[in-house]
């Protein structure tokens, strides 16, 4: 019984260099994520006091009589 000879892949340990580029990439996007999240809340925060400035909204509950 003759067989071919199938080919197997090497298994080798963790690629340092590749282990830090991928994390490198995945700590920059988190980052960046993270920025975009902050700027938004800063954008909608700087829009409310404007407003607040402005008087076009208040803070203090009307009364009703």
């Amino acid at each position: 019984m003759g067989g071919g000879r199938v080919a197997h892949p090497v298994l080798k340990g963790p690629s340092v260099v590749k282990e830090l580029v991928i994390g490198a990439v995945l700590g920059l996007a988190a980052g960046g994520l993270w920025k975009m999240h902050h700027w938004n809340e800063q954008r909608k925060t700087r829009a409310f006091y404007d407003l607040l400035e402005k008087g076009e909204i208040s803070v203090v509950v009307e009364e009703e009589q």
